[in-house]
């Protein structure tokens, strides 16, 4: 039994029980998302009535902001964001700054007064979701949206029904009909993520091939510079000036190639020139990160890397406002993998090309500023190798 007196055997259940703590905080955004302050446009254009005067359009408005829908935390679920027309509301949905919107239209007043005659006309309603934003969060705002039509439909239903009451008059069939569900709703799914996309996830799911390739090619380049034990420190940095080239090269092949694999697995690819240079760009950025790490502290820099491959994956398949503050500010704000998520969202699902957005922007200053880091572990001091001692004579 004396591989029971090793300390390190010893003390493996504990060990045990740590890495599966550790390990297990990831799970925690994905077991109760809840939305926070989900930001939901609504636009009404409702011209109401002049006779007599009234306008539905804006005490439904009213009716819907001051309706508080509350998540599980007790806090207020949707953000509601008043917008002036249905084309500003469209446009702040191709900017991402909405996962849905509620349009009431121009002749909404009208259709519900028609709805006391004999020859009813439904209201109606659009409801716009913006799947490619976020596939729950587009779908939480989208039930929600449900909720507060069917609220709205109830409410108006009750109010014609005492309406016709008090007249004493008949319901006709037509308007019996109507009547059960005086709103009618459209929805028009926007942005939309088609059938090849693994569900809106496929900018995350590409993330992980990107991800260990770009560490497996450093941890290769570090084991061959560690062999070479660079002493002059001229030979160093022109090491890591070879190391900065021979990876641009290696991301436009990464980036091309993994564009086609993707094409071929399924993935529905719209600009496939412009989704293989922006992976380029991503994997020029992370290689150039991680390289600038294993330039000052070695090998051991790796666990950092797959943390954040780790824990970061299951934050960037949720949206920020399903996340707790804490997930949201002190996490996926920091991790730099989102930048890529983000800009392969807008060229896959907003028909966007390559250009010159946030996303990309960011990515091109992380490798900026991880050049700078590389190069400067230039002056970092070496190991040189021990030299034998002359025995004594």
């Amino acid at each position: 039994m004396s591989l029971l007196k090793n300390k390190l055997i010893v003390t493996l259940p504990i060990i045990v029980i740590a890495v599966i703590f550790i390990f297990s905080l990831a799970m925690i955004p994905s077991i109760n998302p809840a939305p926070h302050n989900l930001p939901i446009a609504i636009v009404n254009e409702d011209q109401g009535l002049t006779a007599p005067k009234v306008n539905i359009g804006e005490t439904i408005v009213s009716d819907i902001q001051s309706e508080i829908l509350a998540n599980s935390d007790g806090n207020s679920a949707i953000k509601w964001i008043e917008v002036g027309s249905e084309v500003e509301a469209k446009s702040g949905l191709d900017n991402q700054d909405y996962y849905a919107a509620l349009v009431i239209p121009k002749d909404f007043s009208e259709r519900q007064a028609s709805l006391m005659t004999l020859d009813p006309s439904s209201p109606r309603m659009q409801m716009y979701i913006n799947q490619g934003m976020n596939a729950s969060a587009s779908s939480v705002a989208g039930q929600m949206l449900n909720h507060a039509v069917d609220a709205i439909n109830k409410k108006l239903c009750a109010e014609l029904l005492e309406a016709i009451d008090q007249k004493g008059a008949m319901l006709s069939t037509k308007q019996a009909a109507a009547l059960a569900s005086p709103i009618v709703s459209e929805i028009i799914n926007v942005n939309a993520t088609g059938t090849h996309s693994a569900n809106g996830n496929s900018p995350v799911l590409m993330l992980q091939p990107l991800w260990m390739a770009c560490l497996i090619g450093n941890v290769i380049f570090l084991l061959v510079k560690n062999k070479q034990n660079y002493v002059n420190r001229n030979d160093r940095l022109w090491a890591n000036i070879v190391q900065f080239l021979w990876g641009a090269i290696i991301a436009l092949a990464a980036g091309f190639s993994f564009t086609w694999f993707a094409g071929r697995w399924g993935v529905h690819t719209p600009h496939f020139t412009d989704t293989a240079l922006f992976l380029a760009i991503a994997y020029l950025a992370f290689f150039l990160m991680i390289a600038a790490v294993f330039s000052w502290i070695g090998l051991k820099g790796m666990i950092i890397f797959v943390l954040l491959l780790f824990f970061g994956a299951p934050l960037l398949s949720s949206a920020p406002e399903l996340l707790s503050l804490f997930y949201r500010d002190w996490i996926l704000s920091w991790l730099p993998m989102r930048f890529m998520v983000d800009g392969l969202r807008e060229l896959l699902f907003f028909g966007q090309g390559l250009s010159m957005n946030h996303p990309t922007f960011v990515l091109i200053w992380i490798a900026f500023g991880s050049l700078l880091v590389l190069l400067s572990s230039t002056f970092k001091g070496s190991r040189k190798p021990e030299q034998k001692k002359e025995a004594p004579r």
